[in-house]
């Protein structure tokens, strides 16, 4: 890799963000009742599995969570629907609150495909998000309700997140764009 990192959340930055990220998820929806969680293939899923740890040693109880693939309902794709009638989620959405996790937060594209994909599951009451990071740059007037840290990149940077469960040690930097606009 080409370029300077620049170190922004350790393992423990990422550990707070993460349990001040449960704290206000409690606080807005008055614990974890009808709530879900649902991460966004592939780091989401770890941070939804996180959290729900976190929520359930604060609360004492189970909040269901599942992974979300997004793939099929991403606006970049180019052949038809059929894949999205097979796009099943492995919880219940119908009046729930749910609440989406993802890595980073960019254009907002990858957050409008999950929308999509919840609501092809049933109608939420709610939902809500929340990325450990914010990068900014917005293509899409899509907002987190929950952010571990905000991190204004340049277009020529990118955030990368490293989880334990697929990278061996959990970290988030900043990088040089490796090879045009990310």
């Amino acid at each position: 890799m080409s370029g300077e990192n620049h170190i922004i959340m350790d393992e423990i930055a990422i550990k707070r963000a993460l349990t001040r990220i449960a704290h206000e998820i409690l606080e807005r929806n008055k614990g974890i009742d009808n709530c879900v969680l649902a991460g966004i293939k592939t780091r989401g899923i770890y941070l939804a599995e996180r959290l729900a740890h976190r929520l359930e040693s604060i609360e004492g109880k189970e909040i269901p969570w599942a992974e979300l693939d997004v793939t099929a309902y991403r606006d970049d794709r180019t052949d038809d629907d059929q894949a999205r009638k097979e796009v099943s989620f492995a919880v219940p959405v119908q009046g729930k609150k749910v609440i989406l996790l993802d890595d980073v937060l960019y254009t907002g594209r990858t957050i409008r495909s999950a929308m999509d994909a919840i609501m092809h599951c049933g109608r939420p009451e709610s939902i809500q998000l929340a990325v450990l990071a914010d990068r900014g740059h917005r293509e899409l007037p899509i907002r987190p309700d929950y952010v571990g840290k905000n991190v204004p990149t340049s277009k020529s940077e990118e955030i990368e997140v490293l989880l334990i469960e697929a990278d061996g040690l959990d970290e988030v930097r900043i990088v040089q764009n490796r090879g045009g606009e990310a």
